[in-house]
């Protein structure tokens, strides 16, 4: 913990106790203390400080952690959604509280890395970093040279009004094919291959910078070793 402190919603989140958006409701009801003082949104925690919600007296927790998940068809990336039959929290019951760095959409399938560590899910999810995610499509027509080329130099998005970055594409067999992107618009495949007048039929996230699916089945997963986590942090700048 820095001399700026931290912030009270993530020291709880860090504490595994529940999200940042679930922690800034609990500080809202009256249910978080510091120092025996009712916490407000913003409230910075420091070095030595007491924290406690409810009576509980909470620390965030050191040992960090980074699953690989082979997330199957049908589980949604949400924390909680009441309309979801089953969210990544209900599937995956790890002694820890982790969360998802980069989702995958209810119809899609396949590697989701889960992990308690913030600031590597920070250092993921920035956008300009570029990180590679590869994945292995079906379409429902088959795919062509002129599909692939237009794939891999940008398709332009009308209801996003956005052109995607250039990305690799490689045809595998006649209605599938694999695709590297460095960026993570919203269904961003999907919207793609409909833009060229191709359906999705299938998606597979098969890798996430240097962490692939390995021989994971879905609903599995396993946890990093400290060599792959380090290696993690290095392809993030650190």
């Amino acid at each position: 913990m820095d001399n700026n402190g931290i912030r009270i919603n993530k020291y709880i989140a860090d504490a595994g106790i529940c999200s940042r958006r679930d922690a800034d409701d609990l500080v809202a009801k009256g249910s978080v203390t510091v120092n025996g003082k009712k916490a407000e949104p913003g409230t910075r925690v420091f070095e030595g400080d007491s924290v406690k919600v409810g009576s509980k007296l909470i620390k965030p927790k050191d040992e960090k952690v980074v699953l690989a998940y082979y997330k199957p068809v049908g589980v949604t990336c949400t924390e909680k959604d009441q309309f979801a039959d089953i969210t990544v929290k209900d599937a995956v019951r790890y002694k820890e509280r982790v969360t998802y760095a980069g989702r995958l959409d209810k119809d899609s399938e396949g590697l989701l890395l889960l992990t308690n560590d913030g600031k590597l899910i920070e250092k993921m999810m920035k956008a300009s970093g570029n990180h590679e995610k590869e994945y292995v499509v079906r379409t429902s027509k088959p795919i062509t040279q002129a599909f692939t080329d237009k794939m891999s130099a940008g398709v332009y998005l009308k209801e996003l009004d956005t052109v995607t970055r250039p990305c690799k594409v490689k045809r595998i067999s006649k209605n599938t094919f694999n695709i590297v992107l460095t960026q993570g618009l919203n269904r961003q495949i999907r919207r793609m291959t409909a833009a060229l007048d191709n359906k999705v039929m299938g998606l597979k996230r098969v890798r996430v910078l240097s962490v692939t699916l390995g021989g994971l089945k879905p609903g599995e997963y396993r946890v990093l070793s400290r060599e792959e986590v380090d290696k993690l942090w290095r392809e993030c700048g650190n």
